[in-house]
């Protein structure tokens, strides 16, 4: 009955806002039956060729496009159509993926990476961690399959708004699925904002790969991307407790793509200006004998005792 109610209210959130809007987007939300949240075992059991956003030359790869997500929906509004048609112009053949957390904790972008990749990995070739606050403006940055020297890095440090540091691979890094798997995808542990990413560049260094990065972008930090997220209306979890400070700086070799610790709710199929994507109703477990950061209130780890 809980898990129930936490789809419900979500499912009556995201109604609630398109309604307000009046208009902007054309929704709808068609919940699959429970036999369906599972990975995709296939392009034809769930994205058929009416799902599939069609691209205006087929390519022989496919692209999961990862969004890490919660309670940005006007932000996602804005991505979704852009994103399309940037794409489309590209020819590109892919799927947006909204991974949307809905448990009580603190926002856990990796986490959430691991769970859409283990969701479509058996049909999508390459995958796109992309922020949803980040919306490419140079036709000439190529979402293409990676090298096989390793990932493949959209937002570079010398194109995106706001980061600028040399081992920067945020905003949006395509991976190709054998890398993700080498590397035993994003750790677990960050729980808030930050530091995720940092990680992930070590792994990718560990891993004997390298970043690769769009060359001859004539574009630079003002006029590469439109970065949308408002800093005012929506505060970065900056908050730091417990010794997560001490932990996250380190290298993590225990938690990752094999042990993310998590149950998928729902899974929607939803329409925005006439292109379907889907959307992951995500919850996570969060063992605060690890990570008790993962809820700064402490109210967790009160909880996990009273159950011991």
């Amino acid at each position: 009955m809980k898990m129930a109610n936490i789809s419900t209210i979500n499912w009556f959130f995201v109604c609630g806002l398109s309604f307000c809007l009046g208009g902007i987007a054309v929704l709808s939300f068609m919940p699959l039956s429970s036999d369906c949240i599972c990975p995709l075992k296939n392009p034809l059991s769930r994205l058929t060729e009416e799902h599939a956003t069609k691209p205006i030359a087929r390519s022989p790869h496919k692209m999961a496009v990862l969004v890490p997500f919660r309670d940005r929906f006007e932000e996602l509004l804005q991505f979704v159509p852009h994103l399309t048609q940037f794409l489309r112009r590209q020819g590109i053949e892919h799927h947006i993926f909204v991974l949307n957390q809905v448990d009580r904790y603190r926002f856990n972008r990796a986490s959430l990476i691991n769970v859409g990749f283990h969701f479509t990995s058996e049909v999508y070739d390459y995958i796109a961690m992309h922020d949803v606050d980040l919306l490419p403006l140079n036709n000439d940055l190529l979402y293409e399959y990676p090298s096989s020297l390793g990932p493949l890095h959209i937002a570079g440090p010398k194109l995106h708004p706001k980061y600028h540091y040399d081992n920067f691979v945020g905003g949006i890094l395509l991976v190709r699925r054998e890398h993700f798997q080498q590397m035993n995808g994003m750790s677990n542990q960050y729980w808030g904002w930050g530091l995720e990413d940092d990680e992930f560049f070590v792994r990718i260094r560990d891993a004997g790969l390298q970043v690769t990065r769009p060359q001859n972008i004539k574009t630079g930090i003002n006029d590469t991307f439109s970065h949308i997220h408002n800093r005012h209306h929506r505060k970065r979890d900056t908050q730091k407790c417990f010794n997560q400070k001490e932990m996250t700086r380190k290298r993590d070799h225990n938690s990752g793509l094999n042990n993310v610790n998590y149950k998928i709710l729902k899974v929607h199929d939803m329409t925005i200006d006439n292109t379907q994507i889907t959307v992951l109703n995500i919850l996570f477990e969060c063992d605060v004998n690890k990570t008790p950061w993962c809820d700064c209130s402490g109210t967790a780890a009160a909880a996990s005792a009273v159950q011991t």
